[in-house]
This record gives structure tokens, C-alpha cells and sequence, in this order.
């Protein structure tokens, strides 16, 4: 039978799965994928759409009685956080962090780059937030339509082309509060559908050959690619395919058990079995 994976069409997640999907890694079945951004499988993942999936790790207290965590195939790092972006002329000036009375454009309510946004913002909430398409939040802040918007991913590398600011790095206040990497996207196993040991396996397998031979996925990534520029998919690899996508580790698993645990605290997800999140972590 055909194992179902949903990743999004990002570079990174193209560039780890090329092998995966395409029939390279012994012992792994066929492969049925869906490309979809995250803010779709968090909500697919719900419904146990898929075998394997790529999803928030801010959405794992919803999903982790359904789903083992693989230990390899996500997205953390460091310098890689979601920035909050505003125009230059808005009023207060690019270093104006109080976002009261503001409305924010937001890639998904229960992404980690809006988790982390609530945490950071605690205190002094914008008045509004309008859940957005990826796409569109850049030109929407550069328009007028928001006042500010929390983008991921290549918008890192191309924000100042939309004649915007960074407010904050979210990654940057992240880690000099934390000393962590920050926990973004995760790999999913559906329980009883998928043997989690197995599948860490095919993952980590497509992880290895897509350094061993970086040239054999160019032509599918780029296919997938939002950003098609050379330059910017390479970096946006580079960037986010790093020690923690073969191997969570200890500062991984530590990562995701403190944005865990802060967003307990602070009430804004429900609490999360520590087994149930470290399950399937080696």
C-alpha cells in the first residue's frame, strides 16, 4: 500500500523528501504526496489525513494522542526564526515594538511563528489578527491592508523587496531568552497506520542522500519552489536542512519541551504528555 505524506512545497521540505518520493530509499513503500502550506496539514493532520506529515510543533498538544513525533525530517535552527515585518513609514518608526491597536497578518493559528508571537507579545496583544495566506501577507503589509505581518521561511531573504522592516526576530529574541533552537515544523507518524521505527528509518535515509547528491533534487525542488530564484533556495536550504532535520538531539527535544511547556503556562495550548511528545525521539 501507498504511504500517504503531506509536506509543504518549501525548498527545505523538497529537498529532504526528494528520495522519499521518489522511489529511492529501500524498503520504504510508495509514496502519495500532497503539497499544502502548514496552516492546511496542522488542520488535515486533525482529521489523521495522512501516514506521515509535516506540521507545526505549536500544533503537537492536538495531535500527539493521534500521531508518534519522528525524531528527524523537521525544521529547527538557529537564525532562522519568523520576523514581524512592518512598512517603513509606519508611524512610531521601524523600532517601535508596541503593536497595541495594530493589525497583524498571520500565516496560521496554530503555526509556531504565531505561538511564538503570542508569547512575545504577552502583555501588549495587537488588537487584531487576520489569519492570511502566506503569500499574500508581505503585499498586504506593504499595501496598507495590515499594519504588520509575521511571515517565515524565504521572506527572510526577500522582505526588503515589499519595501519592509523587520520589527523583531522572533529567532533572535528566542534564543538569547532561551539559549534553545526554535522548533518550527515537525514530521508526524499516524499511529497504527505507520511503524514509527521504520519510518524514522526512510526519513533519515532521504535526509542522507539529499547532502550526499544535492543535485538530484534541484530540478524538483525548483518545481515546487514559490521563490524560483537560485540564490534563494539554496540559502533557504541551507538554512533550515541542518543537524537537527537528521537527528532531533537533546537541544532539539529540549527546544520543543520549553515552547511547550511556556505555552501551557501561559494558557494558550492544552498540556501535552512529555511521553507522548518524546516517544519516538531516537
Amino acid at each position: 500500500m501507498a504511504l500517504s505524506l503531506a509536506i509543504s512545497p518549501c525548498p527545505n521540505d523538497t529537498f529532504v523528501f526528494h528520495a522519499l518520493v521518489h522511489g529511492r530509499v529501500p524498503g520504504a513503500p510508495p509514496v502519495e504526496v500532497t503539497y499544502a502550506d502548514v496552516d492546511v496539514t496542522n488542520t488535515a493532520a486533525e482529521r489523521g489525513a495522512f501516514d506521515l506529515v509535516k506540521v507545526s510543533f505549536a500544533a503537537l498538544p492536538w495531535l500527539l494522542d493521534d500521531y508518534h513525533l519522528m525524531p528527524c525530517g523537521g525544521a529547527l535552527g538557529r537564525g532562522c526564526g519568523p520576523l514581524v515585518l512592518t512598512r517603513g513609514d509606519r508611524t512610531g518608526g521601524p523600532d517601535r515594538t508596541d503593536l497595541a491597536g495594530a493589525t497583524v497578518a498571520v500565516p496560521g493559528d496554530r503555526t509556531t511563528a504565531y505561538l511564538l508571537f503570542r508569547l512575545w507579545s504577552a502583555g501588549r496583544p495587537p488588537a487584531r489578527i487576520e489569519v492570511v495566506p502566506f503569500h499574500e501577507i508581505m503585499p498586504g503589509v506593504a499595501a496598507g491592508r495590515y499594519d504588520a505581518g509575521l511571515v517565515i521561511h524565504e521572506a527572510r531573504f526577500t522582505y526588503h523587496r515589499h519595501g519592509l522592516t523587520a520589527l523583531v526576530d522572533l529567532g533572535e529574541w528566542w534564543e538569547a531568552d532561551t539559549g534553545l533552537p526554535i522548533p518550527l515544523g515537525a514530521i508526524l507518524a499516524r499511529r497504527g497506520a505507520v511503524d514509527p521505527e521504520a519510518a524514522a528509518g526512510w526519513v533519515r535515509e532521504s535526509v542522507r542522500q539529499a547532502w550526499a547528491d544535492p543535485a538530484a533534487s534541484r530540478e524538483y525542488v525548483l518545481a515546487h519552489a514559490q521563490e524560483m530564484e537560485l540564490d534563494v533556495v539554496d540559502r533557504h536550504i541551507g538554512l533550515y536542512v541542518n543537524e537537527f532535520t537528521a537527528d532531533l538531539g537533546e537541544a532539539g527535544l529540549a527546544a520543543v519541551t520549553a515552547l511547550l511547556d511556556r505555552a501551557v503556562d501561559a494558557g494558550l495550548v492544552p498540556q501535552t504528555s512529555s511521553s507522548r511528545a518524546t516517544a519516538w525521539t531516537s
